[in-house]
């Protein structure tokens, strides 16, 4: 009989964390710049705007105003990102570090999002912005062995037109390595049936749909994303709960919508701090990850905006297993909900599935003397 310690029970610390092979679907592009590099990108171009001109207090400063419990507020930071990323070289620089964050954090694959249009007034246009990103994503691939995929956003509060400009553009460089297309900004009033004509020509396109949802909006938000617009995965997804009627710790009834979600498979791309910092979830204990884990739906961990939200997936793992008593095993199924939603080819899914994340945990089960 084995004396081994089961990676079942087993709960890594931070050092193991560290280590485990990641996988991240929900990340944005502006939301993610390394201090130095906004700082730099400021300088190269005269931008005055900063409210700080040094590392940490301008870190800090990205972090306090994202963390005040509102979506509006949290989104507040991005004019200064987005203002340092108006030529190539800066998107192309910021992609490239992108790539070299996620090697560094342990991360196999990653998708990271952005909104094309916001990165015109410098007088690149669209697909020159594509190209730029791409670039950069491509030499992060070949330097840091990171693969990636790039998802074109389209934004709740413009103009539907424009979103339907922005899911051609998206199509248009699915040989490029751009990978879906998504649906972000303010829930609240603004209903993604209203970008209809932008789905439609994604879904006849045979192309992947991933939309923010559950966020700033109730189950209705979810619903919409879904069997309006077709979408693949739910970005945040938190609010699916109040379709489940839980009393005492038990669960009374299973909406429909949350029923559907289980049963079609359909990924949760959860993001634990932002969901506590933009008024999500009420605080990280009231979060429904567990819930959803136990329970069975396709759970994934992400980022969303590392800069804003002061986060890695080294730290969102470390809150699955400090929080919500997540053990290895249940890293691991995360990481491999992540690899299975992802908008990569099946083949090259299963190639890492099976060449980096299960040989990955499995070196870490051998080092320290677990059994699965």
């Amino acid at each position: 009989m084995s004396t081994k310690k089961s990676a079942a029970s087993f709960r890594p610390d931070r050092s193991v964390i560290q280590r485990v092979p990641k996988v991240l679907l929900h990340e944005h592009l502006d939301g993610g710049l390394r201090p130095r590099t906004v700082l730099e990108l400021a300088r190269a171009i005269g931008y005055d705007g900063l409210p700080f001109h040094e590392e940490a207090p301008l870190a800090e400063w990205f972090h306090a105003g994202a963390a005040r419990g509102s979506l509006p507020l949290y989104l507040e930071g991005f004019r200064h990102t987005i203002a340092v990323m108006q030529s190539a070289e800066a998107l192309e620089r910021v992609a490239y570090e992108f790539c070299e964050d996620m090697a560094l954090d342990g991360v196999v694959y990653a998708e990271v999002r952005f909104a094309p249009h916001f990165h015109t007034d410098g007088g690149l246009g669209l697909d020159g912005v594509m190209r730029a990103v791409l670039k950069g994503l491509q030499r992060g691939q070949n330097d840091f062995g990171v693969n990636t995929g790039l998802i074109v956003c389209a934004m709740r509060n413009q103009a539907p037109d424009l979103s339907f400009k922005l899911a051609e553009l998206a199509v248009s460089f699915r040989d490029q390595g751009c990978v879906g297309f998504d649906l972000a900004g303010e829930e609240a009033g603004h209903p993604a049936k209203e970008h209809l004509r932008a789905f439609e020509h994604v879904k006849r396109a045979n192309f992947s749909i991933t939309i923010h949802a559950g966020e700033s909006f109730g189950p209705e938000s979810i619903w919409q994303a879904l069997q309006y617009c077709g979408a693949h995965r739910i970005g945040h997804g938190t609010r699916l709960i109040e379709d489940i009627v839980i009393y005492q710790g038990k669960v009374i009834k299973v909406g429909a919508l949350a029923q559907y979600v289980l049963d079609h498979r359909i990924p949760i791309e959860v993001c634990l701090s932002s969901n506590v910092h933009t008024g999500a979830t009420p605080s990280m204990a009231e979060h429904p990850f567990r819930f959803y884990m136990d329970r069975g739906f396709r759970v994934t961990l992400n980022t969303d905006n590392r800069l804003m939200s002061r986060t890695t997936m080294t730290d969102e793992y470390a809150i699955a297993v400090e929080q919500f008593g997540c053990t290895l095993s249940d890293l691991e199924k995360i990481t491999i909900n992540g690899m299975k939603s992802a908008f990569l080819h099946y083949d090259e899914r299963v190639k890492i599935i099976f060449e980096r994340v299960k040989p990955g945990y499995a070196k870490l089960r051998d080092e320290l003397g677990l059994s699965l």
